[in-house]
């Protein structure tokens, strides 16, 4: 995957949580992805189509997702529940959403949030994708990005 391709994403994340949470984020590292395990307990997937294909993984820690649920619906609580799923897949949609804009020229379609939870989840790209993973800062804990594009020659 091109480098420049991240950026939209990490924009889109900083903006999405500026934003719609008012929390902000420190971008803190950026690696190819090796392994096929999320970084953290709460992950959204959603699918890219167009003339640029592959996915985007948003994976927050407990404390981050919790967070966002009480932030977005100001409710408080104490697990990972629906609502905790369901707020982090639209948190999801609009980042994707939001790099999406940014890289009109690929004509790119996003497909619906998957949600998947546990520590013990995997999430694989398809074998000729090699995801960069970016990883967050907030004050209320970790997250991270994944994104992964394939561009046909």
């Amino acid at each position: 995957m091109q480098a420049e391709l991240i950026n939209p994403f990490i924009l889109s994340v900083g903006n999405v949580f500026q934003t719609m949470l008012g929390c902000s984020v420190e971008r803190k590292s950026l690696y190819l992805k090796d392994h096929h395990s999320p970084t953290y307990e709460v992950s959204a997937v959603i699918g890219l189509s167009g003339k640029a294909s592959g996915a985007v993984v948003l994976s927050l820690s407990r404390s981050v997702a919790l967070k966002v649920v009480e932030t977005l619906l100001n409710v408080q609580v104490g697990e990972i529940n629906a609502d905790v799923l369901d707020a982090v897949g639209e948190l999801t949609n609009m980042v994707a959403g939001g790099a999406k804009a940014r890289l009109s020229q690929y004509e790119m379609s996003l497909g619906l949030p998957s949600m998947i939870t546990g520590r013990d989840h995997s999430i694989k790209f398809p074998s000729n994708i090699h995801p960069i993973c970016v990883g967050f800062e907030t004050r209320w804990g970790p997250l991270s990005l994944e994104v992964g594009l394939d561009l046909p020659d």
